[in-house]
């Protein structure tokens, strides 16, 4: 049951943060728009798109990264007024422990944290599909990136194939080494100077091939200089050709599968995809842990008042995003568990959290 005392703050705290929220959202785009508005006039875009397409979908995005942020300088600014008007005080003085008075302030955050969750793994990566769509297409077209040299795929457990060079243009490939194992055992070895994509589903067109068939001591060779054949592959363009944001426009359902879609051929991004499944679910625990060390840090009166109270926060902040940063390099870059890198800054906050709260004015 809320009291008017935990009804209190948490409409102060929801205040705060939306408006928090506008704020930056207002000089995000503002930003934003200073920057790209030289790329939306050269570009064939419309008014309407760069609003209904581009802006409508940005504001959600950068919701999406800022709202632990948020819920740090909402906290403190907020808190530290009312430890400013010894309203703080007056609670603990009446007998309140500190653990009581934190309640409301809990029940705030998880509901952010839980909005914020469902946004990251659902809404923001629909609304991503149009926004990148627009990005890639009219300001940074270069984000398509295409596997063109020495590329190796599993086409199934029993296969594989290696593509010496590939040409996104014509969707052709030159050097062509197919594999097929039965057993753990080469059977048959087909080389191809060319090959082509005729269509789906899967089909290809080999020309001037060579086909070595392996039955134990036995081999056999057929040679098709001059000649071509069709066949079916489990393999399509789009593997070869991604965009560097693509793992922002997919719902954690897409991301799974594409997952399991890229361990099977052995594409090498899965690794990238399994990072930002583990970072969309280690943001929103953000906002849970900075909430408890805003009020920490700004329940106590301290000389400066709001002012040293923000201060710290930002301060808060930015080691925060800093260290994000850090720890999603790291799981990219293996040089930790992904698991572990992602959520090492939530660790390492939570350690403070604690004891920012053990020490806190009680």
């Amino acid at each position: 049951m809320l009291t008017i005392f935990d009804k209190y703050i948490i409409k102060k705290y929801l205040a705060t943060f939306f408006f928090s929220a506008f704020l930056f959202t207002l000089l995000s785009v503002v930003i934003d728009f200073s920057e790209k508005v030289e790329s939306f006039m050269d570009s064939d875009a419309t008014a309407s798109q760069v609003i209904t397409e581009y802006y409508i979908n940005f504001i959600p995005w950068i919701n999406g990264i800022l709202w632990p942020l948020f819920a740090l300088l909402a906290v403190v600014f907020f808190t530290s007024r009312l430890a400013k008007n010894s309203e703080i005080v007056a609670a603990l003085s009446a007998g309140m422990s500190f653990g009581r008075l934190l309640r409301p302030f809990m029940i705030t955050a998880f509901a952010l944290a839980f909005i914020h969750f469902v946004g990251s793994h659902y809404f923001i990566p629909e609304g991503n599909k149009t926004f990148r769509n627009f990005d890639n297409t009219y300001i940074h077209p270069g984000n398509l990136e295409t596997k063109s040299q020495n590329v190796h795929i599993f086409l199934n457990p029993d296969s594989k194939i290696f593509i010496r060079n590939y040409r996104r243009s014509d969707t052709s490939m030159r050097g062509v080494f197919l594999e097929l194992f039965e057993d753990g055992e080469l059977i048959t070895l087909t080389k191809a100077e060319r090959m082509k994509w005729v269509g789906s589903p899967g089909r290809w067109t080999l020309y001037d091939y060579q086909i070595r068939e392996f039955r134990g001591e036995d081999e056999s060779i057929v040679i098709g200089k001059g000649l071509s054949f069709d066949t079916t592959l489990n393999l399509l363009p789009k593997d070869f050709v991604r965009y560097n944001n693509q793992r922002e426009m997919m719902t954690s359902s897409e991301l799974r599968d594409f997952i399991a879609y890229e361990n099977e051929k052995g594409l090498g991004k899965a690794r990238i995809m399994v990072t930002e499944l583990h970072r969309r679910n280690a943001d929103p625990f953000t906002i849970i842990v900075l909430t408890l060390i805003g009020v920490a840090v700004a329940a106590r009166n301290a000389r400066g008042g709001v002012g040293v109270h923000l201060a710290i926060g930002v301060s808060i902040g930015a080691l925060y995003i800093i260290l994000s940063r850090f720890s999603i390099t790291f799981a990219n870059q293996l040089s930790l568990p992904i698991g572990l890198s992602v959520w090492l800054p939530n660790i390492f906050f939570s350690i403070v959290a604690i004891i920012l709260v053990i020490r806190a004015q009680k």
